[in-house]
């Protein structure tokens, strides 16, 4: 059966999971983290190996 169809200027709510299409698992985050503390580490490793080697 067809839903029918809203009338102008009136509200349509829809469910966020409908919206959506898929899960949000909170993986992401964890992964964001890793790769920016591991880029962290690798600018300070470069930036006192050259601090080091130039003096």
């Amino acid at each position: 059966m067809t839903q029918p169809l809203e009338k102008p200027g009136e509200q349509v709510r829809i469910e966020t999971d409908e919206v959506r299409a898929g899960s949000t698992p909170h993986i992401v985050r964890y992964v964001l983290l890793f790769s920016l503390t591991l880029a962290i580490i690798a600018m300070t490793i470069a930036w006192v190996s050259a601090a080091l080697s130039t003096s």
